[in-house]
């Protein structure tokens, strides 16, 4: 879900071709830095690694903080307070992209809090599904990165709009599930283990697969318009959400097809 917050950054950036310098140097002149210090996607490739590293160990201390084996099998209460917290940066990130420095390691700790109790209670219902769903992410992140490098798939305008635009419908379907829970009301079918749950969980991988896309193609753009070094700070937090929503997403699935 990072592409909105990606395209917030980074404005409206020209598309990256042969022998577009100078369209670049013209059509993103508030991005632009003089003084060598610009974006770089090996930058932003260590940092990502480096938020994902923070996710991990965080994720190793929330897997110790439930015990399912004494009946702890469901999302504890402590769990939504990490969430809203995780949220709270988020929404501070997307609107001052310049503190992802701070804010970005924050909400990997603490999306990895929840990610590492999530993740046990899953795995506590279904063996081995954590490294299934590792795998699986990683599998996905590499199959995109390389249709995306060899241009396999191209990320135009048409298509930006309509992964923003369903990525967005997501979050909406997301947050109506949580408000309908609330007056004990669940959406039929889409949460079963059924062909139609399962289905709608794929859609949903699909999607947010192609976030990824998105993702790289606005860091490529950066980089090619020679944004400040502070936004690969910005662009690793946007494949860090991506890559983390896909996880969870990854572990729906898994859990669906094993019931």
């Amino acid at each position: 879900m990072a592409n909105p917050t990606l395209e917030k950054a980074f404005g409206e950036l020209p598309e990256v071709s042969a022998g577009t310098d100078a369209t670049l140097q013209a059509s993103a002149p508030t991005l632009i830095t003089t003084d060598g210090d610009a974006m770089s996607i090996g930058g932003t490739a260590a940092k990502t690694g480096f938020l994902l590293l923070l996710v991990l160990g965080a994720g190793s201390w929330g897997w110790t903080l439930v015990d399912p084996a004494a009946g702890e099998v469901t999302i504890p209460g402590w769990l939504f307070g990490v969430m809203l917290v995780a949220f709270i940066l988020a929404i501070v990130t997307v609107f001052k992209p310049a503190l992802a420095m701070v804010t970005g390691p924050l909400y990997a700790l603490s999306q990895g809090v929840m990610l590492g109790a999530i993740s046990h209670i899953y795995d506590f219902q279904f063996e081995g599904i954590v490294l299934q769903a590792i795998m699986a992410t990683a599998v996905v992140f590499i199959v995109m990165l390389v249709l995306f490098v060899t241009r396999t798939i191209k990320v135009t305008n048409r298509l930006r709009g309509i992964i923003v635009g369903a990525t967005l419908g997501i979050a909406l379907f997301y947050l109506l599930s949580i408000v309908l829970s609330l007056f004990g009301t669940t959406v039929p079918l889409v949460w079963d283990s059924g062909p139609m749950g399962i289905a709608f969980s794929v859609l949903i991988v699909g999607i947010a697969a192609f976030n990824l896309m998105l993702d790289f193609d606005m860091i490529e753009r950066g980089v090619a318009a020679r944004a400040p070094r502070q936004l690969e700070w910005y662009g690793a937090f946007g494949l860090m959400v991506t890559i983390v929503w896909m996880y969870i997403e990854m572990l729906r699935l898994i859990s669906k097809a094993r019931s």
